[in-house]
């Protein structure tokens, strides 16, 4: 008899150990980056968020919202020079230098070099954003109606356009598969990485780079959403302001950022000796056919979505342990959420928590920043607490994490991304399939005790 095949190590055992799954390849997500209003890189931005900090501040004197928004959540800056050659800075709005600067993060997260790493034509890109470069559309607006038609910039066009982001991204990096931009409101982030699932569910790319990026906050959007009374106000304190399922809560707070993840076909990853957080398993959209700009009051399209996400990721509700919700802020919105969440998950069902109460919302970057929170809850075993959930509103009673991070076995999690015209876009993740990577945060780093670290019942909602 001859003697048995040596078992394979390394890479070569990680490939050997992937299982099918029931409804198609799962994504592993290897790499991530991300700029927001807590700061940049995954170990910054994940402790802020479990340690219970607010990203929200008032706009300083000299920034283009001071004086029209009471509350923000500003990004770091990116200076232009970091992602963009010398002789081009002049075309670089804001949101596609957040999105430059993700997408260097996380392909540098994940290890990961075009053309060394992967073949330059089965890398896809896929980016979202709600308005893209609203800002430089608006400066150049302003100087032609003051210095007339010659005053417009001819770099314009190549430093707004919506697109944009998806084509810098694939130009600074050599990637030359499919790319696309995803322009569907505050599901936008959400959406771009479900298409980053279904083209490596199709065999279309071994490698996507997918997220969001928004930069919103200027005199003429922040009037729009301020006159229509969709933001937070009152509050004189702007860390107080967003306070998703709250039964003082009276609105969103607007916020800048971006996030980008970079999902591999499993093989792919394995073959290359990478680890992942978690694997993006399934998705689910729907359309509410209802409004331009409100929910239907009974979450019916929010519920379809999860619904099928679940279907997607080859799950039962009950598998779920934890919800990251939309959870904006507003009354309609929240109420609407809780009812799908209701409908889906029943009375006793996941833990759940909105981290816009520590980012406020990124319009068409939030459903990517939120991505990003559900693969590390998976990774971390840690879920980030819904900041200034003081008291949940009567209609809003769920299993709310709240006060402080909860620590808990995590098997798959569930993202929320609902938007104007009734877009609702749900992403589930679980377990890699492939080596698992931490970032090994812990109660020291995050100097919350170990009393409430455990799924208290003073920190889950109900009644209390």
């Amino acid at each position: 008899m001859s003697a048995p095949a040596p078992r394979p190590t390394g890479p070569a055992a990680q490939i050997a150990g992937i299982a099918a799954h029931p409804t198609g390849p799962a994504a592993q997500i290897t790499g991530i980056g991300w700029l927001t209003p807590l700061g940049r890189g995954v170990p910054e931005v994940f402790r802020a968020l479990a340690d219970g900090r607010s990203g929200l501040t008032a706009p300083p004197p000299d920034h283009p919202a001071a004086g029209w928004l009471r509350a923000a959540d500003i990004a770091p800056p990116v200076p232009a020079a970091e992602v963009l050659p010398p002789t081009e800075t002049r075309c670089a709005d804001r949101f596609l230098l957040l999105a430059l600067a993700a997408a260097d993060d996380a392909l540098a997260d994940a290890k990961l070099t075009v053309r060394q790493d992967a073949d330059p034509e089965r890398v896809a890109v896929v980016m979202a954003t709600g308005g893209g470069g609203l800002e430089s559309y608006e400066q150049q607006a302003a100087a032609r109606r003051e210095r007339g038609r010659a005053a417009v910039s001819p770099y314009l066009l190549p430093g707004m356009l919506s697109n944009m982001a998806a084509a810098r991204i694939a130009i600074t990096h050599g990637i030359r598969g499919y790319s696309s931009a995803v322009i569907t409101a505050c599901a936008a982030g959400a959406q771009a990485v479900a298409e980053g699932l279904r083209l490596i569910r199709g065999g279309d790319a071994d490698v996507v780079v997918c997220g969001g990026a928004e930069a919103p906050l200027h005199p003429t959007i922040a009037a729009a959403f301020d006159n229509s009374r969709a933001l937070a106000a009152g509050w004189d304190d702007p860390t107080q302001a967003s306070r998703p399922f709250d039964a003082r809560r009276n609105g969103f707070v607007l916020g800048e950022g971006s996030a980008v993840l970079v999902l591999e076909r499993a093989e792919h990853a394995a073959a290359r000796g990478a680890s992942a957080y978690a694997e993006l398993s399934g998705w689910g959209a729907a359309t509410d056919a209802h409004h331009p700009t409100m929910p239907r009051p009974d979450g019916a399209g929010a519920a379809s979505a999860m619904r099928a996400a679940l279907r997607s990721a080859g799950l039962d509700p009950s598998a779920v342990d934890y919800v990251n919700a939309h959870g904006t802020g507003t009354k309609l919105g929240d109420r609407a959420e809780v009812s799908a969440l209701r409908e889906v998950f029943g009375d006793a069902g996941p833990l759940v928590s909105s981290t816009k109460g520590a980012t406020g919302h990124l319009l068409g970057a939030a459903g990517a920043v939120e991505a990003a929170v559900s693969a590390l809850a998976v990774a971390e075993g840690l879920l980030p607490p819904t900041l200034n959930l003081e008291q949940p509103d009567a209609d809003c009673q769920l299993r709310h994490v709240r006060g402080s991070a909860a620590r808990a076995p995590v098997r798959h999690t569930l993202s929320n991304s609902f938007a104007f015209g009734g877009h609702n876009l749900s992403l589930v993740f679980g377990p890699p399939s492939i080596a698992a990577r931490q970032l090994g945060i812990n109660a020291e780093h995050l100097g919350i005790d170990a009393e409430h670290l455990g799924i208290a019942a003073k920190h889950l909602g109900g009644n209390s």
